[in-house]
């Protein structure tokens, strides 16, 4: 498996921040179906700006013989792209609750996944075991969560970002989900408030 490259942060690459394929996503909107064969198109984006696509073929009418084919363009390193294909073995378990639920093999771990990821540099889609994946949200020293948590809220709702910085409710929200909102950022106000009293009582704590 290739490197990290852009994807590093502290130690290894973010999974927030890899491309993604999720098999239940796919499923659930209509773009694979149960026993059919077909092809598709997946688009990601960063922020509002396109980041990418990729193209797949898939058969899920042959019970022994389920897989999914990624199609895809790579540049590593600056270089010239290249064309990429990647086979995905696929494979189902029965709930209880009835139906299917189909699963992706990660082509590195071969165990079962409902997510493949292609961080930063990385040369093929696998399993977030198998890049050794962490969560934007593990990164983040636990004081640092709610202002995270606070600047995601402004930014959701087209406000600028930073604390105490108000929030006004968007043309067109109805007043009880902005009131929900508003809620909400109260709270994460308050703790980002107690975070910083706490950080700043332990900077005046004498050494000793």
């Amino acid at each position: 498996m290739g490197g990290w490259g852009s994807g590093r942060h502290g130690g290894g690459p973010i999974a927030d921040e890899a491309r993604k394929i999720d098999l239940a996503w796919l499923m659930r909107t209509g773009r694979m179906k149960d026993g059919c064969t077909g092809s598709g198109t997946i688009h990601w984006q960063r922020g509002d700006q396109p980041s990418g696509s990729i193209s797949y073929r898939y058969d899920l009418g042959d019970r022994d013989d389920t897989w999914m084919r990624l199609i895809y363009r790579q540049q590593q390193d600056g270089g010239e792209w290249r064309d990429r294909e990647q086979l995905v073995r696929l494979s189902y378990t029965l709930p209880h609750y009835g139906g299917r639920r189909w699963w992706m093999h990660c082509p590195v771990r071969g165990d079962r996944v409902a997510k493949l990821y292609l961080p930063g540099n990385g040369d093929i889609f696998a399993g977030r075991k198998a890049w050794r994946l962490a969560y934007h949200s593990q990164r983040i020293a636990r004081r640092e969560r709610p202002f995270e948590r606070l600047f995601a809220l402004q930014h959701k709702l087209g406000c600028p970002a930073g604390w105490e910085s108000p929030i006004w409710r968007p043309k067109g929200m109805w007043h009880r989900t902005f009131d929900r909102h508003e809620r909400r950022y109260m709270e994460l106000d308050e703790r980002c408030s107690l975070e910083a009293a706490l950080l700043l009582s332990i900077l005046r704590c004498p050494i000793k």
